[in-house]
C-alpha cells in the first residue's frame, strides 16, 4: 500500500528543469512586489526557494535563488524610490508616499534620519536585514533627497546581503531535514520569528 502511494507522489512531483522554469520567475516576482507592497513576506519567500534548491542535483541551483532574488530585491526598491521621488516633488505628495508615511511612525523616521546623516547610504545594508527597518530609512531618503544613483549604491549591497541572508536560513533548513518541505516549514517559522521579535520587543519595552 505504502509503496505504491509513494510512486505516486514520486510522478506527481514535477521533475527539477521545470521546477526551475516555474521556480525562478516566481521567485523573482515575489520578491519584486514584495519591495514594491511591504506585505508579501519576502523572506520567507527566499529561504523555501533556498531549501528547494538545496535538495536539486543542479550545482547552480543555489546561485540562481540568490541572484534572481537579489536583483528583484533591488528593482523592486529602485521602483519604489522613483515613485516616492514622484510625490515628494508633487505637491500634493502621492499615494505610494503617503503608504511609505503611514508605514513608518515619527519615531523610527527621525531615528532613521539620524542615521542617514551619519553613516549615509550605508546604513541601507542594515535597515534591510533588520524587520520593517526599510521604509523608514527610504523614506528619510527621499525627505532628504538623496539622488537615485546615491541611493542605488546603497540599496545595492543591501540587496545582496539580504538575499544572502535569507538565503543561509534556507540552506540551513534544507540540511536539518531529510525532505524539502520539512525544511521548507523550519525555514518559514524562523523568518517569521524574526520578523515578530522587533514588534514583541516594542511592546514589552
Amino acid at each position: 500500500m505504502i509503496g505504491p502511494l509513494a510512486g505516486a507522489v514520486a510522478r506527481a512531483v514535477p521533475p527539477e528543469s521545470t521546477q526551475q522554469a516555474v521556480g525562478y520567475p516566481s521567485l523573482f516576482l515575489l520578491v519584486a512586489l514584495g519591495a514594491l507592497v511591504p506585505v508579501v513576506p519576502t523572506g520567507a519567500v527566499v529561504s523555501s526557494a533556498a531549501v528547494v534548491a538545496f535538495h536539486q542535483s543542479s550545482p547552480f541551483s543555489l546561485l540562481w535563488v540568490f541572484l534572481a532574488a537579489s536583483a528583484a530585491a533591488f528593482l523592486g526598491d529602485m521602483a519604489l524610490y522613483g515613485l516616492g521621488r514622484r510625490g515628494v516633488a508633487s505637491r500634493n505628495g502621492s499615494r505610494w508616499l503617503n503608504r511609505l508615511r503611514d508605514r513608518a511612525s515619527p519615531e523610527h523616521l527621525a531615528r532613521a534620519r539620524t542615521k542617514l546623516d551619519e553613516h549615509g547610504v550605508t546604513v541601507l545594508v542594515l535597515s534591510r536585514l533588520l524587520p520593517a527597518g526599510r521604509i523608514p530609512v527610504m523614506l528619510a531618503c527621499l525627505l532628504s533627497r538623496v539622488p537615485p544613483s546615491r541611493f542605488a549604491r546603497g540599496d545595492a549591497p543591501a540587496c545582496l546581503a539580504w538575499a544572502a541572508t535569507y538565503q543561509v536560513i534556507g540552506v540551513l533548513g534544507g540540511s536539518l531535514f531529510a525532505r524539502p518541505w520539512q525544511g521548507v516549514v523550519a525555514a518559514v517559522a524562523v523568518t517569521v520569528l524574526v520578523g515578530a521579535v522587533p514588534s514583541v520587543w516594542r511592546r514589552v519595552r
